[in-house]
């Protein structure tokens, strides 16, 4: 229901985006600009017309679902480090180009599925991973230069948000693997 209620959102926005010609597209990345800053926080929910978000929408739906299987706190938590790292990395390396879409949470969902079962040693993360590789795997062509117009740095950051995302998400689970039995902190 979340992630559905959010595509459900995007929907409602393309569609007031073109009603209004195209105005709420300025509310993207524009890189080393005060105002294009602005964009860290609306570039994800603004797509570049209606095949642009139409192309997001089942990975949106699909991995948005794997990621908050875990918890909707856990997957809401993932999805702000996430946006926050992606938009800025965008905003501080982006071309001189408007960078908008929400491929910068399909990149970070996607490495997060891939990497957290390896930072929290859950056979059934890791499976999952494996499975998530399989199916979206090649998507992550996409963080490398190509094509103009499409932000790789998006997908880049977005990415590096994932990682870290489940790296510090995992925090628990690693700190209880070096602690002793008892709950004594470990000796250095």
């Amino acid at each position: 229901m979340t992630v559905g209620g959010f595509v459900v959102v995007l929907y409602v926005l393309e569609a007031i985006d073109t009603v209004s010609g195209n105005r709420l597209d300025g509310w993207g990345i524009r890189p080393l600009t005060m105002d294009g800053l602005w964009g860290v926080a609306f570039a994800p929910m603004l797509h570049g017309g209606w095949g642009h978000l139409v192309a997001n929408t089942v990975p949106l739906l699909v991995l948005g679902f794997l990621v908050l299987m875990s918890g909707i706190g856990r997957g809401l938590a993932a999805t702000g480090l996430i946006w926050l790292i992606g938009g800025l990395g965008t905003w501080l390396t982006g071309g001189p180009y408007l960078h908008l879409g929400a491929s910068v949470l399909i990149f970070g969902w996607l490495t997060y599925l891939l990497v957290r079962g390896i930072f929290t040693r859950s056979v059934g993360q890791i499976l999952l991973g494996v499975v998530v590789l399989f199916v979206y795997g090649s998507l992550l062509w996409g963080v490398l230069p190509g094509q103009n117009g499409i932000s790789w740095q998006g997908h880049l950051f977005g990415a590096v948000g994932g990682v870290v995302a489940a790296w510090a998400l995992s925090a628990n689970v690693r700190r209880g693997r070096r602690a002793p039995a008892g709950g004594a902190a470990p000796l250095p």
